[in-house]
This record gives structure tokens, sequence and C-alpha cells, in this order.
């Protein structure tokens, strides 16, 4: 079987053919002289039937699955190639894809992509998007040679968040079986715990192309639509008879079918739903004062320009022109060769400077080149001057709105220059907007133009209306509510969350933050959120209950009265991948710096491949022909709501006793602690009985090994660190910095295995020797010991479920003197680890600590002094029956962004560990003695 699958999607993706699809012979090349209206009727007589479009699309907490299925029939009396093709948003993840041609199922794979192919298909992908995708999507192709008289089906799988925008969340659908099929349906579900407030179904939405219809009635759902809801559940089902389709448009339906809605606020807080360990954080704050804006609209006037274009830019500008508000400022800059500046300085929005600024306007003519550079440098210059001398620029919103439909050809003309310039000019405080017309638009620069300064991007086709598109852009953003957000939570509570700070909140869009819990049995989650608006700087703080976590699965049957279940169990979590990988993908677009730039790659791809995304950093490819088995429509039908299973990954050999496979090995769900030590080196040690947190440096030399954790003769566990020097900052007290460059971990029971742990690689040692690379995802175990790699991020270590290390990864883009790649240790779980433990972390393990003094008097609050500049309050603690002087500090540790408030034991700890600093020194990375600890004799 002859086979052709094409894809275009997102960044820098598009996925080849697996083999050229051979030609075929028509029927109307068998005689020379057929007459054309037989000619005509034998093509219609043998052009493949499409007996079935049908799509599911499932949408639970503003996430969505769909799932699209296409059955064909050859009536050929000779094989034909038959093409499925869909338009699927722009900013959907591809999950799955799977032919069956007659008795053969083809299964798609998503694998790792050649980093070295990136650039060939980046310009296959440009060129194709451009000229087949309608605005906002991309073209999913496959096809495949049919066997005379036998059928064929397609399925294909897509996840999306939806956006919310000009307060609505918008789910399109392509409808474009491009004939009459003979089953034609749309099934969509909706499931929102909080409420659905609205929700309606628009007309068939025309595509671009010529030839579609609207059928007879433009308003409300298109014929054959049932729509039933109740408070928190919503199903639209569209299926139109072949005749109803011949009403809407006689050669078969092409347009989209679209589904606004919103959902119940009430919490001024957000909307915080959690499952299985997981939680998303929805915040929409409403019927807050608008900010005041300072808005620069600049506008390419060059030579290309002229005509349709710039008119329908000028009728738009007027219009918004007359939206501005007393409050707000503006300026106009018109560009081409020259900068043409409207006002030397802001302007406060009166009637008069309204109409001046449209008769400055209505002047502009087309002419010369495209100076980008300059245009952008002289509206940050404005922006930058007036908040500069503004009582007020604090408290309002500053704005560039960019429109352009060429690539810069005068000036500065080198894209990375362009950036840097802006960015360093802009510096977070001006946030640009970018419209792009047209197909000579370089919409890359303004995508990364708008990415880096906090803004969105547009493009506008050349047959579409610049001016309403250019006005719907400025709706989005025409009423920022608040400035400067910042989310947080509790660090012991959450682990990686996605983005928390957000440079703007305009009316009627949707901050959303997903992430992982430590504690899945938590009552209650501790939520601050502090922004300012118009008036003041505000703080919301409160403990959001997440009551007990439930696992749904009943998200396909009938709805349910009281909305009482989440749903599928696991669309949090792909809600959370979805969105982590998105931010990598835009990382990874913004970044010019080559080592970061492979960094973000390869945790985009591994989070990726765990999650079966295609996205620019992974390919699909088919697998098979493999029998066909029973159900396996049936089970298509299902992934669109239960998403695809997880990948099985093992990479023990075959000499390897074997093991349970471990599923999906990217970041393990697991508690990063406090006690720890990481840095140059910091050591942290949590007391969780008496509150307290204590913490000291060791100053070591280059090449100690230090002994951490010491339990050999019980649980059988020794964990030591070996340092590396580095010179010390300039400027600094220290003469030199250490780090820890290697951990080794000697596990004896119930088997002798030696870890080595490296930045770059991990060694593991049990009879056979494994070297894992750390920047690949990937996750090895037997005999009770098992090993998690998780992409030049962390290697967690597991013994016997009961002893748990967590090793932080530590690399630097581009290192200064005084900086190494290194490694952090974290204790996550010591319930394994013997009452005798002891090391420069394990002696605390089994401790309590109180503290008895301070020089002030007793502290009214122990635990939470108030925080002071520089040093905090002194006091005494007592640890082991040791009393040590210590002072409050404020540190930084790298559990994940996390600073904490620490009591610190001065020099070099000589008072808070038992004996001295080289009582803790190895012989060597695997050496067992022991020289301190309660009662316990010398250890080999």
């Amino acid at each position: 079987m002859l086979l052709l699958l094409g894809l275009c999607l997102g960044l820098s993706l598009c996925v080849g053919s697996q083999e050229e699809a051979r030609s075929w012979v028509s029927s109307e090349q068998v005689g020379l002289r057929v007459p054309r209206q037989v000619r005509l009727l034998q093509r219609l007589k043998t052009k493949p039937l499409m007996t079935e479009f049908s799509v599911k699309s499932t949408i639970i907490s503003r996430y969505a699955f769909t799932a699209v299925s296409c059955k064909m029939l050859n009536r050929a009396s000779e094989d034909q190639e038959i093409e499925f093709q869909v338009q699927i948003p722009a900013a959907a993840f591809i999950t799955n894809f799977t032919m069956l041609i007659g008795d053969k199922v083809y299964q798609g794979e998503i694998t790792e992509r050649e980093k070295k192919r990136d650039d060939r298909v980046k310009e296959k992908r440009n060129k194709t998007t451009e000229e087949n995708g309608e605005k906002g999507t991309e073209i999913f192709r496959a096809s495949a040679v049919i066997p005379s008289k036998d059928k064929a089906a397609f399925f294909l799988s897509y996840e999306e968040l939806l956006q919310r925008r000009l307060g609505k969340y918008e789910h399109s659908i392509s409808v474009r079986p491009q004939q009459l099929a003979g089953r034609l349906s749309v099934d969509v579900n909706i499931l929102e715990s909080a409420g659905i407030a609205s929700l309606e179904v628009l007309p068939l939405h025309n595509s671009r192309h010529r030839g579609s219809g609207r059928g007879e009635d433009d308003s409300g759902p298109p014929p054959s639509t049932v729509i039933n809801q109740n408070e928190t559940f919503a199903h639209i089902l569209f299926k139109p008879s072949v005749v109803q389709q011949a009403k809407i448009a006689q050669n078969g339906i092409l347009g989209d079918f679209i589904i606004r809605y919103d959902v119940s606020r009430e919490q001024s807080v957000g909307d915080i739903q959690v499952l299985n360990g997981y939680f998303v954080h929805y915040f929409a704050p409403k019927d807050l004062p608008p900010l005041p804006k300072n808005v620069v609209f600049v506008l390419d006037s060059s030579a290309s320009m002229v005509g349709t274009k710039l008119r329908q830019t000028k009728d738009a500008l007027f219009t918004i022109l007359h939206d501005l508000r007393p409050q707000d400022r503006f300026s106009i800059i018109g560009f081409s060769n020259r900068i043409k500046v409207w006002k030397d300085h802001l302007i406060s929005v009166t009637p008069d400077s309204v109409r001046d600024g449209k008769v400055y306007i209505h002047h502009m003519s087309p002419t010369g080149g495209t100076d980008i550079n300059e245009a952008l440098q002289t509206a940050i210059r404005l922006l930058n001057k007036y908040v500069a001398h503004s009582d007020s620029g604090d408290r309002s919103v500053s704005l560039i709105i960019f429109l352009t439909d060429g690539k810069p050809t005068v000036g500065e003309t080198h894209t990375l220059k362009i950036l840097n310039n802006t960015r360093e000019a802009a510096r977070g405080q001006v946030c640009i907007f970018t419209i792009g017309i047209g197909n000579d638009v370089d919409f890359r620069l303004l995508e990364k133009l708008s990415l880096e300064n906090c803004g969105l991007t547009r493009r506008v086709h050349e047959e579409e209306d610049a001016g309403s598109q250019l006005i719907g852009f400025y709706d989005e953003i025409r009423t920022p509510l608040l400035s400067d957000i910042r989310i947080d939570y509790p660090p012991s509570s959450v682990v990686q969350a996605t983005k928390t700070l957000f440079p703007n909140y305009f009316n009627g869009s949707e901050i959303i933050i997903a992430g992982k819990l430590v504690d899945r049995k938590l009552d209650h989650l501790h939520v601050e959120v502090t922004a300012s608006n118009s008036k003041k700087f505000i703080i919301l703080k409160t403990d959001v209950p997440v009551g007990p976590q439930k696992t749904g699965k009943d998200v396909l049957g009938s709805p349910r009265p009281e909305g009482d279940g989440e749903g599928d169990p696991n669309h949090i979590e792909r809600l959370w991948s979805y969105l982590t990988t998105k931010e990598l993908l835009s990382s990874w677009l913004q970044s010019d710096d080559g080592p970061e730039k492979e960094q973000l790659r390869q945790r985009a791809q591994a989070l990726a491949m765990s999650y079966h995304f295609l996205t620019p950093f992974t390919s699909m490819k088919l697998r098979g022909p493999s029998p066909r088995t029973d159900g396996l429509e049936e089970a298509h039908g299902m992934s669109a709501a239960m998403g695809p299973e997880p990948v099985v990954q093992s990479v023990r050999g075959a000499s390897t006793q074997p093991g349970p496979s471990l599923e999906k090995p990217y970041q393990p769900r697991i508690k990063i602690s406090k006690t720890s030590v990481d840095g140059d080196p910091h050591f942290v040690v949590d007391f969780p009985l008496s509150r307290l947190t204590v913490c000291f440096n060791i100053d070591g030399e280059p090449g100690d090994i230090l002994r951490l954790v010491s339990d050999h003769m019980h649980s059988g566990v020794t964990v030591n660190g070996e340092l590396i020097g580095a010179p010390a900052p300039p400027n600094g007290h220290k003469k030199q910095r250490t780090y820890f460059r290697t951990i080794t971990i000697l596990v004896n029971k119930p088997e002798r295995s030696y870890l080595e742990v490296t930045p770059s690689r991990v060694i593991l040692d049990g009879g056979d020797r494994l070297v894992l690379p750390c920047n690949q995802s990937v996750v090895v175990g037997s005999r009770g010991l098992e090993v998690s790699v998780s992409a030049n991020t962390n290697v967690t270590i597991t013994i016997q479920g009961s002893i748990a290390f967590v090793i932080l990864i530590h690399l630097y883009k581009k290192p200064a003197p005084f900086q190494r790649h290194h490694l952090g240790f974290y204790i996550a779980n010591s319930e394994g680890l013997s009452s005798n433990c002891h090391g420069l972390l394990g002696q605390f393990l089994n401790q309590d600590a109180r503290l008895t003094e301070d020089a002030a008097g007793p502290s009214q609050n122990h635990t939470h002094p108030p925080l002071l500049q520089g040093e905090g309050p002194e006091a005494v603690l007592t640890v082991k029956g040791h009393r040590v002087p210590v002072v409050w500090k404020q540190r930084k540790i790298y559990n994940g962004e996390e600073q904490i408030d620490c009591w610190f034991a001065r020099n070099n700890a000589a008072k808070l560990i038992d004996g001295e600093y080289k009582d803790y020194l190895a012989s060597h990375p695997f050496d067992t003695e022991m020289t301190l600890g309660r009662g316990t004799p010398r250890e080999l």
C-alpha cells in the first residue's frame, strides 16, 4: 500500500511524505474520442464517496479534546488516491492519527524530530501554510491509494486550551467534507463545573475560498442543530441530512461550526480546580475601573501600503480614536524611510485632539521604504518620556499598536538587532502589539517583537478587511484593568507551575496557570494575587478549598443534572502539559542563545513525547500495516475525550533483570523538601515539628568529598558529594566558591548498587553498568531502585519506595568565571532512613530544634520574626543538646524558585554539627567509613 502523509503545523513543523504516491490512469485517458458529457459522467460515477464525516468534541474546563473521523468508499474499478484534509486551530496539538485501508491499520506514532531537518521543514511549512491555511488555522493532510471497491477510514485527534477573548470562549470546528456526505455530524459536549453563563452557536462561518454557502438563514445556529444544556453541562449536535447539506451548500458544506460560551465567576481570586495531583487556576476579575492607557499608534505608510490597505487602516484608526477614554494619552507615528511624528509628546484625549489626530492620519500618503527599527525606537521614547514625567505613570499601561505590511528595508534591517534594540529600549515597561498585513510581511519578526515585549500579534491576509481586523484586535486590549500581576502559591504545596507573572490583564481575557500539587490530600490551597489598578496597589489572599479530588469516568455519558463530576481523570494534567509545552516553545522562539535554545528544545521535546503532542520538535510516523481489530473505531471515538494512552518507556537492556515498565518519565510528581544542600554550598535543614528552618555554610576545598548521608549499617544507604572550585566573584568576601560536581550514592540493600551523578550523565552500576545522559528524560529501575531523569532538570532516585533523593541539575547559558555547572542535593523522603542516620544532613533528619532565647529577650514569634534589612534578630538554638548562636536571615534555595527564611549558624556550623568539618571528609566517592554518630561503630 502506498501512503502520503502531510502536515503543516506551528512554528516549524511539517511531516513529509512517507513514500511517493503512485499516479493512476483515470477513465478519461482510456479513449481518445470520448464525448465531454460521457467523460463528466464517468468522473462523477467513479469519484470516491464520503459515506461519513463526523466530529466529536469534548470540552472540560476550557480544555477541548476533538476527534475527526472520515469514511470513504472507492467505487471505481481501479485503485484510486483518496485525500483526507482537515483544518485545525493553529494553537492545537495533534495527539493521534490512524488510517484504516481495507482490513489494514496504519497507526500514527509520535517520535522525536531530527534536529538537522528543522530548516528544510520550516521552509516547506511556511509555503504550505500561506497558500492553504485559513486565518488562525493549519492544515493536516493525509492521502492513500485505495483498492477498487474497497473502503478507507481516517481518524484524527487533537487538543487545545480555549482562550477567552472579548468575554467569550470560542470553539471552532472545520466542517469541509468537500462533497455531500452520507452521514455528517458535529457532536460537542461542554462540561464546566463553574457553571455555563452563556452559550451560542453561530451560523456556519464562510470560508475564504469561493463556492461556500451560508444557507438560507444567516441568523442563529445552522439548520438541524439541537442544543441541550443545564447549569454545568451542554450538548450540541449538528446533524444535517443530505438534503439539508445541499441547501447550505450545493457541493458540500465548506465552513466553520462555531460555539461561543462563557462561564460563571464568583471568587475574586479566581476559579481553582484540582484533580489527581494537578491544579488549574483561572483568573478573570471584573467590575474594576479601567487603567489609563498610554498608546502610540505606529502606522506603516511605505509605498506598499498604497490603495485598499492604507484606506481600510485609516478608517479603522478613526473609529479607534473615538473609543479612547478621557484619562488616556495617545500619539501617532507614520513611518516609511522617514519617521513622521504627529506630536513629540503624548496628548490628552479631547474632542479637539481626536479631530486633529484624524486629520493627520487622513493626510498620510504612501511613499518610500520601511524603517521598522527607528519607528519602534521613536514610539518607545515617546512613552518612556511621558511615564518618567507623569505622576500617573506607575498606574497606567503603555502600549504600542504597530501595523506593517512589509519587511525592514531601510535603516537597521538585521532582525536580531531590531529585536535587541527594541527589548533594551522597552525594558519590559512597554507592551508591543503587532499586526502584519499580507503575504510579504515578516511575520516571524512581528511575532518575536510581541512575545519579547508582553504583547500579542495578529495576521491579516491580503483579501481580508484590514480595518475590521484592526478594530477587533484593539477591542481585545482597549480596557486594561490590572498591571504587574503576580500570582503566588506556597512552594511547599505547588511545584512546576506555569508562568505566574503577567504584565497586564485586559477586560474580557483570562489568566490561566496550571501546576502540580505536592500533596494530593491537600484540603486548602493558599493563593495570593498582587497587582496594580487605577486606584491602588491591590493584594488578594485566600485559602481555596480544593475538596476531595474526583476521578469521574463518564464524560461521554448522559448529561449529569447535578454537575457533580469533574469528568476525565486526566484533563487537568493534560492542560498543564499543554500549557507548559506552549511556554517552552514560546521561550525557545524568543531565545537567541544557542545553549539555552537547545535546552528549551530538549525540555519541550521530552514533554511532548511524554504526552503524545505533535510539536515543532516531534514528528509523526505511520506504523503498520497491522490487522484490523474489533472495536477500533469505537476506541478512536473515545480518544477525543480520554486522550491517548501514556507512553510506556523502559531502557533496561536484555541482560538486566526484568522489572515493571514505568509510565510517563517526564518530571515525576515528587516533593522536594527544604532539607538540602545546593549552590556554594548552602545547607538547609527543616525541623517540621517546631516549624523551624536552619541554614549553614560549609567552606570546603576543591576535591573534598563530603559525607551528606551516612546510614550504611542500617538502611544500607550512603550519599557523598565531591566539590569543584571556582574563583570568587569580584568584590566578594570569599576567596573562592565551591560547588558539587558529583553526587555518589551507594545502596547496599537488598543488593549492592552504585550511582554516580554529574550534570551531564548518570552512571548506574548494579551488576550491569548503565550510562544515562542527563539531556534526555528516561526512567529505569529494578530490584527496588528507581532512577528517573528529567532532561537537564533533575534526577530522582527512589530506594525501596521509602527513601527518595532529588538531585537538581544547574546549567549556565554563559557561565561567568565564578560559575560552574553543578548539582544540588535534596531529601524528598527519609522514612526509610534509620534513627542512627548521620552525615552533614542525615544527622538532623530525626531531630527537633527549639529557640531558647535571643539578644532582645524572648521573641514573640520565633518561627516568623519580622523581616529586616540584612540580618535579623539573634537567638540561641538548641538541637541535639548543642546550644548554637543563630541569626535570622532570608536565603534563596534552588528547589523550584523558593526563597526561605531561616536561622543561620555562623562559623562553618562549628557548634551545630557533630564534630568538625574534617570528620565529614570521605577518602573516595563510595567511601562508607564513619567516624561520627550516636554510638555507631566505624563502618567499612
